[in-house]
């Protein structure tokens, strides 16, 4: 999805991901600027961009958005072993959400960037030893992890084990996991006052993820939980009520 924003009294320009273009890199408050059009289609956002800016009297844009969009694909450097991004690893979320679509290919596959993928990367991308503007990941666990043949049913299983590759279990605890689950809730507060699908798909996922291990942690599963609560509700009756469902109480 494309945003046109506009900045009132600065400009109007385009970005795939508010937060990151608007409040990160250019230090606006959500209340300090607004979306005026949002859409699929480059082609049709490039267009109005520069009719906006024209309207509203603002510096227009040399060149189309979707111009400026080719020009800055990422270029990713695969090896045998690893995916090199040239961004450090503090920036490296933004580029990857600007650059969702891109494909290269590898010894172990064609990869791409999605939601999914750009989640997977954040949390094992590492720093080059060699340049510190530069980031990588291991392409046999990436391959690994987003292989076909995968099966979904053990995305726990996955999470669990990811958990306790990084000391999660043996170092942390179920306190600083509810923090953590706060910090995510307040991420998805965020991205849905500003309709940011990747960063909402983006913190929700972290929720499942803090939620598999606060389980762990407590001896439990998260499929276990899963089930009782599931175990309550399938046979609930009620009805909605502003926007919630309400159950029906005996």
């Amino acid at each position: 999805m494309y945003y046109i924003y506009h900045i009132p009294g600065k400009k109007i320009g385009v970005t795939r991901n508010l937060n990151n273009r608007v409040t990160e890199q250019q230090g606006y408050a959500s209340e300090e600027y607004e979306v005026l059009l949002t859409s699929d289609d480059i082609d049709y956002v490039s267009y109005k961009e520069i009719e906006l800016q024209k309207s509203y009297g603002y510096k227009v844009d040399r060149q189309p958005y979707k111009n400026l969009i080719k020009s800055k694909k990422m270029k990713i450097n695969a090896t045998e072993q690893t995916s090199t991004f040239p961004i450090p690893l503090n920036k490296l979320k933004g580029n990857l959400m600007d650059n969702v679509g891109v494909k290269w290919s590898t010894d172990h596959g064609e990869f791409e960037l999605t939601a999914d993928t750009i989640t997977w990367i954040m949390a094992n991308a590492k720093k080059s030893m060699f340049n510190d503007k530069r980031c990588f990941i291991y392409n046999k666990a990436f391959a690994a992890a987003f292989s076909n043949s995968w099966n979904k049913e053990d995305r726990f299983e996955l999470i669990r084990q990811w958990a306790h590759s990084k000391g999660i279990y043996d170092k942390g605890d179920s306190k600083t996991q509810y923090i953590k689950l706060m910090e995510e809730s307040g991420e998805l507060a965020k991205a849905l006052l500003t309709k940011d699908k990747p960063e909402i798909i983006d913190a929700i996922g972290d929720i499942v993820v803090v939620l598999t291990n606060l389980a762990a942690l407590e001896n439990v599963t998260i499929e276990d939980c899963i089930d009782s609560a599931y175990t309550v509700i399938k046979n609930r009756v009620g009805k909605m009520e502003n926007g919630t469902f309400v159950k029906q109480t005996l």
